[in-house]
């Protein structure tokens, strides 16, 4: 639902009587007529002239913000808290920068669960100073990302699947598991 629309008081930035031809200065009717397409035009102007203040994620209103999600192709699904949409949003393009990588990927589920996630995946980089060393990694590639949490039941799996899926490496074959995080008892166990 939008935020925005008439306001009680709200005058027009740019109001039409004053820029009628001077046949119609002195024309009630003409200039009665105009004042009511102020009304309507004074919500645009206004939003016009604050236009900026839209694209700062920080100030925009919150039915703006979840539309700069989309636009900045955040990983969220707007039930996240306004706060965390108002940061992908800022933070949308150096996520970005690093979408395919181990560190996107991390970011990405963290940004969208509050939890940093453990990745573990089949590549390896590595350098010889002799010809035909062995390649790092393992032949077969995979990912596998682990998101541990308190309560695994309060996580949506498909969601943390389809995250996983936007923003791991394309070529990659993956698994996404959630786990319960293991707590410490008082005596140290």
């Amino acid at each position: 639902m939008s935020a925005r629309g008439s306001v009680d008081g709200l005058a027009s930035s740019h109001p039409l009587g004053g820029q009628l031809p001077a046949v119609y200065a002195d024309d009630d009717f003409a200039q009665r007529f105009v004042e009511g397409l102020d009304v309507v035009l004074a919500p645009l102007f206004n939003v016009l002239d604050c236009l900026e203040a839209y694209f700062d994620p920080a100030i925009a209103p919150e039915d703006f913000v979840d539309w700069l999600t989309s636009w900045v192709g955040t990983e969220l699904d707007g039930t996240e808290p306004l706060e965390i949409r108002r940061h992908a949003v800022a933070t949308a393009v150096s996520l970005h920068r690093v979408r395919g990588t181990a560190e996107g990927l991390s970011r990405a589920v963290e940004l969208a669960f509050g939890v940093r996630p453990e990745i573990s995946e089949s590549g390896g980089a590595t350098w010889s100073a002799r010809p035909l060393g062995p390649f790092p990694g393992d032949a077969k590639p995979s990912l596998r990302v682990t998101l541990k949490v308190s309560d695994p039941s309060t996580v949506d799996h498909h969601r943390l699947e389809a995250v996983v899926a936007a923003a791991r490496p394309a070529h990659l074959p993956f698994t996404a598991e959630v786990s319960a995080r293991k707590t410490l008892t008082p005596e140290g166990n």
